[in-house]
């Protein structure tokens, strides 16, 4: 027995190459029962003879060929790469764009892709779910998509700064360097999806802007996909500002996680007070993700069950 180190590559998207609650993890243990090997972070540790190493490590690199060069990988596709076999690749109907480097943004999950098809057909849509179960970056997803296909015009991203309340004034610098704290996980998101030339370039030109709630105030947003990230953290007040924001040729997408309100306990959130009251007008559609959905690294999954349990 021999112990062997294999170091997947920084661009591996690792929930793909483990499959959600490790499933493809599990599936290799079965195809391989007499080889040891644990997997943490990047790096798989392999115990096992020089000969089952050699074949088992040229498994996992196609494996992770086939990760880098489709963005996706499911049990057939698993097992047909450790038979040796071609993988069949379906028609890509869960892709969203192409990224930044020529990465697919896809929608993962069975409900991404209920939330990819709402967004066709609805004005409106709430997406409601955990931290990292992909509400907010699907979304933005989207709204490039339609920036892309000239669909609109502009894209309009927001959030409430609820941390800063009334500290924001104190905070150091020009209103720029006191909200982009707040908005950076927008930032983060159209990073991968736009180049960084170009992201500035409509930054710069209005077409991609980045402001918090209170910036909506008195605007009619026209032929812009508008999307209110962390909407929990609303009042109601703030919630039907923004909701009567919108305009012609225009799609608006809220997202929030009912777990994560920040609003002091005597203050209703305007994110729970919405679904309540606009849940059966047409136009309007709710997409509830889960824990299922979620789709950071695996542990993120586990963090977010142990909460709800001790909850």
């Amino acid at each position: 027995m021999i112990e062997t180190i294999y170091t997947l590559s920084e661009n591996i998207d690792a929930p793909i190459f483990y499959g959600t609650n490790n499933v493809n993890i599990n599936i290799l243990r079965n195809q391989f029962p007499n080889i040891q090997f644990s997997a943490r972070g990047n790096s798989i540790k392999i115990n096992a003879t020089q000969e089952e190493t050699s074949t088992f490590v040229s498994v996992l690199k196609k494996i992770e060929f086939f990760c880098l060069t489709n963005n996706t990988l499911d049990e057939k596709q698993l097992l047909e790469i450790i038979k040796g076999e071609q993988p069949f690749i379906a028609k890509n109907d869960q892709l969203i764009l192409h990224g930044v480097n020529g990465k697919n943004i896809t929608a993962r999950t069975e409900n991404q892709q209920k939330f990819v098809k709402a967004y066709e057909e609805n004005d409106l849509l709430f997406a409601i779910g955990p931290a990292g179960s992909g509400k907010t970056y699907t979304a933005i997803a989207l709204a490039v998509r339609s920036l892309k296909n000239k669909e609109v015009k502009k894209i309009i991203l927001s959030r409430p700064a609820v941390e800063a309340g009334e500290k924001l004034g104190f905070l150091p610098g020009d209103m720029k360097e006191k909200i982009d704290p707040y908005l950076q996980p927008l930032y983060d998101a159209l990073q991968e999806m736009i180049p960084a030339s170009k992201l500035k370039d409509y930054i710069e030109k209005g077409t991609i802007q980045i402001a918090p709630l209170a910036f909506m105030r008195g605007r009619t947003l026209n032929d812009a996909v508008v999307i209110l990230d962390e909407a929990q953290n609303t009042t109601i007040p703030q919630m039907k500002m923004f909701l009567t924001r919108l305009g012609v040729n225009a799609r608006m997408i809220v997202t929030g996680d009912m777990t994560q309100i920040d609003l002091p306990t005597s203050q209703k959130s305007g994110l729970r007070d919405a679904l309540d009251k606009l849940n059966t007008i047409k136009g309007i559609h709710i997409v509830h993700f889960a824990q299922k959905d979620i789709v950071r690294h695996r542990l993120v999954q586990k963090i977010v069950e142990a909460y709800e349990k001790k909850d």
